[in-house]
């Protein structure tokens, strides 16, 4: 079947009523290219909902018009939706067609039916949103859409599953399992060619079947292909093959496929932990949220990509999607860049989080959403395990387990080579039975701020909640119709279960980014436990202000989340921009990759005030030694390193020694006056110098710095350029408190598609052409309309205005 881009020259407004369109007076719709965030265009609103950012909810319509030849009647078209956030409706020339209430699954439309030909058919999408998330979700199209076309005896839509069962030093047996579909009415001799190829390009196993289909009917090949040396799929050698399937009538071609996989094996017990290959491994894993920060929800494909370079570069290995089945584009990124993948399929079962969420749909469609998650990820090396859900407030119940051995039993059905977890917070798993701690609480004059707000105002008796035989017997159930065991927050069992339940394997489904160093710790002591998965990698749109600092409060909030003009959760180890935060370089050197320490220096301006901590911040610090108008004022000062002493000095004289490793959590604290200059921080072990950092004072004239990812894109839909804007001297040094308003301009076959910092309280928009810098930095997100040379100009008051020319092929 031939796949077509279906992305181009749709239009999106509100939602019209049927009598709305007999109307003169509707404003025109706006013409778009998918994927599209709709909610994202909007204007925040000041008393409104923080989980999702302070959005407006919406009804969206989408509407795009097509051409149909006159030969698509001997064929069969179909519609392809990656993704519509939310309860989709789907009309083809006013007839309804199809829809799908869940906005985080992969859906077909079977078009044929509805389709006019040899003339213009319209296709209208109706998304809404209202009440139904815990975070910013964005609205409408928002992952790729395409046009499929074969012929009546085609190969199935995600009919091509591989698996490697036998995987040996020279050579390995790869299991095709391919369904052929036949829509006709009449049988069809067939044969089917399936080609194993190398990176090369070059054919280096095949198989060719005798294969009849009956009219009317599907039927199913299974075909050994032994293959010699092949080159193993891992996290450090990402190799890829591709299958390519071939359909054959005699001599006639009726469809062909071509299907990437890798050649990878798993296994799972509690003396060895997770091997891949053969190999130990343990996950540094980062919880990621969908959006991709200054664009909304819009999965672009090229979005997705620098995401899991960004992540991989900062050094995890392993991501989990949170709390939602991941996009194609990042399971392909994840397989090409050697990051394994833990894809969760819902946040919500019969319980609901949110008025309106999937909770009113899951008895009905979950077996359908399940199945489609299955089918994205089968093919892809990188997915290791599925994870039936997060964070269930049932699962503490009869039912819960119930529900847990339904999911478990469906997933393994469709796909028994990966593993099955589900995320489970032990203090949700018992939250009846602390209804009445939850009463009191609010009873002495607290918010009620929902699971994080409990959670983060517990601190340590959390721990003695987490312990209790009371979570023990009300999760064990749940926990024995699973492989793994998902722990949100419940790091007080990694030890104390290892002698309850002695099979039970274990990975820190979410955890504190905080307290990665004592979690890292047990990690590598105890191979139940397989790895730590912090909350977040990135930081994400929506549940405003979970990692926020407050200072000088006489009485802190106790709603961990903050209203407008808050609009990030401020918790990543990476900024919604694509920075690295001060947390990254720590988990980085408790990980064992960064021996050089790293200097990370708390604002001055706050020094004197009393700081209170969200158990998912961390200290409101950045990476500079440029603090103009402090000189001569207290100044606090982080190092993080792994070493057995850690020296401090500001222009060459030492302002203190301590120590630095693991037994005093990696990280040593120094007060000290600002001086312009240079700090450096120098670690010893053993007496010898192991690394050093050292940072500049800006001085001088501000210049702006302008670098992009690539020169070179593709002038598609799928692609971007990233453009890193910052405010510099001339020697490189960060100019972090000479924030000012930068604008943007493009020329040539592109166009501005998103525009904004990290500052997690802005109340800038995303979608003008300026905006002002956050700790001297911007970014300015460019999308190709076609081939050619796009210019992008930037210009700020007080700087030379810098050009960048992108290639756009």
């Amino acid at each position: 079947m031939i796949k077509k881009s279906f992305n181009t020259d749709w239009t999106v407004g509100p939602r019209t009523t049927y009598f709305a369109e007999l109307a003169f007076d509707q404003s025109p719709p706006k013409l778009v290219t998918l994927p599209h965030d709709a909610m994202w265009e909007n204007k925040r609103l000041k008393d409104g909902n923080s989980n999702i950012a302070c959005y407006p909810d919406g009804e969206y319509e989408y509407k795009k018009k097509f051409f149909v030849p006159f030969e698509y009647s001997d064929q069969r078209v179909t519609i392809e939706f990656e993704g519509v956030y939310n309860q989709a409706m789907v009309y083809i020339n006013g007839d309804f067609a199809s829809q799908h209430p869940f906005g985080y699954s992969r859906f077909y439309v079977k078009a044929d039916q509805f389709l006019k030909y040899n003339m213009e058919n319209e296709i209208k999408v109706v998304a809404r949103t209202h009440k139904d998330s815990r975070w910013y979700s964005g609205a409408g199209i928002y992952r790729n859409t395409n046009i499929i076309v074969g012929n009546p005896v085609h190969i199935a839509l995600n009919g091509v599953k591989i698996v490697t069962p036998d995987i040996y030093d020279d050579r390995a047996v790869i299991n095709v399992t391919t369904v052929i579909e036949n829509e006709g009415v009449h049988a069809v001799d067939a044969s089917v060619l399936t080609e194993i190829v190398d990176a090369k390009g070059s054919v280096i196993a095949s198989d060719q079947s005798p294969f009849t289909t009956f009219g009317g009917e599907s039927a199913t090949l299974r075909q050994r292909i032994l293959m010699r040396a092949p080159r193993l799929w891992s996290v450090d050698e990402p190799n890829l093959y591709a299958c390519r399937t071939t359909v054959f009538n005699g001599n006639e071609m009726l469809d062909e496929e071509s299907t990437n996989f890798g050649v990878r094996s798993l296994s799972l017990d509690s003396e060895r932990g997770l091997c891949i290959n053969g190999e130990n491994v343990k996950l540094r894993g980062a919880c990621i949220h969908h959006d991709n920060g200054v664009i909304g929800a819009a999965t672009i494909d090229r979005a997705d990509e620098r995401r899991v370079e960004i992540l991989k570069e900062a050094g995890f290995n392993a991501l989990r999607s949170s709390h939602h089945p991941i996009s194609k584009a990042l399971l392909d990124a994840c397989d090409r860049l050697g990051m394994l993948v833990m894809d969760e399929s819902f946040d919500m079962w019969t319980n609901s989080k949110s008025e309106y969420d999937y909770a009113l749909h899951f008895p009905v469609w979950w077996e359908k959403d399940i199945e489609a998650m299955i089918d994205m990820d089968y093919n892809h090396p990188c997915v290791i395990m599925y994870s039936i859900g997060n964070e269930i407030p049932e699962i503490g119940s009869p039912a819960g387990a119930k529900w847990s051995r339904k999911l478990s039993g469906k997933i393994r059905s469709l796909d028994s080579t990966r593993f099955v977890t589900n995320s489970v917070n032990f203090m949700l798993a018992v939250m009846s039975d602390l209804a009445q701690q939850m009463k009191l609480h609010q009873s002495e004059g607290n918010e009620a701020g929902g699971i994080n707000t409990m959670m983060n105002d517990l601190g340590d008796l959390m721990a003695n909640i987490v312990s209790s035989e009371l979570c023990t017997t009300k999760t064990a159930e749940a926990f024995a119709s699973v492989d793994i065991a998902g722990y949100n927050y419940g790091e007080a069992r990694y030890l104390m279960d290892k002698d309850l339940f002695p099979n039970r394997i274990i990975v820190g489904s979410e955890t504190f980014s905080n307290k990665i160093d004592k979690n890292w710790k047990l990690i590598k002591e105890n191979n139940h436990l397989i790895g730590d998965f912090t909350w977040t990698g990135w930081d994400y749109l929506g549940e405003a202000g979970v990692g926020r600092v407050q200072y000088d409060v006489e009485e802190p909030t106790h709603y961990i989340q903050s209203g407008y003009p808050w609009i990030t959760a401020w918790v990543g180890d990476i900024d919604i921009i694509g920075n690295r935060r001060p947390i990254s370089y720590y988990r980085e050197i408790v990980f064992g990759l960064r021996q050089a320490p790293y200097i990370s220096v708390q604002r001055p301006q706050h020094y004197f005030k009393k700081t209170v901590l969200s158990s998912w911040g961390w200290s409101d610090s950045i990476s500079s030694w440029s603090w103009d108008g402090y000189e001569g004022q207290p100044i606090k000062v982080e190092v993080y390193a792994d070493a057995e002493e850690v020296e401090l000095t500001v222009n060459g004289k030492t302002i203190g020694e301590a120590i630095a490793d693991e037994a005093n959590r990696f990280k040593a604290e120094f007060d000290t006056v600002f001086e312009t200059g240079d700090i450096t921080a120098i670690a010893y072990t053993d007496g010898k110098e192991i690394g050093r950092m050292t940072l500049h004072s800006a001085r001088g004239p501000i210049v702006l710095q302008a670098e992009v990812d690539r020169t070179e894109i593709q002038g598609s839909d799928t692609d971007l350029a990233f453009v890193m804007i910052s405010l510099l001297d001339k020697y490189g040094n960060l100019y972090n408190m000479a924030d000012r308003k930068v604008k943007v301009k493009i020329d040539g076959p592109g166009l501005l598609q998103g525009f904004g910092s990290a500052n997690p309280a802005s109340e800038e928009d995303f979608f003008d052409d300026h905006h002002t810098t956050f700790d001297g930095k911007v970014l300015a997100v460019v999308r190709p309309t076609g081939a050619g040379t796009i210019t992008v100009t930037i210009e700020a008051e007080g700087c030379t205005p810098r050009t960048v020319n992108i290639t756009a092929r």
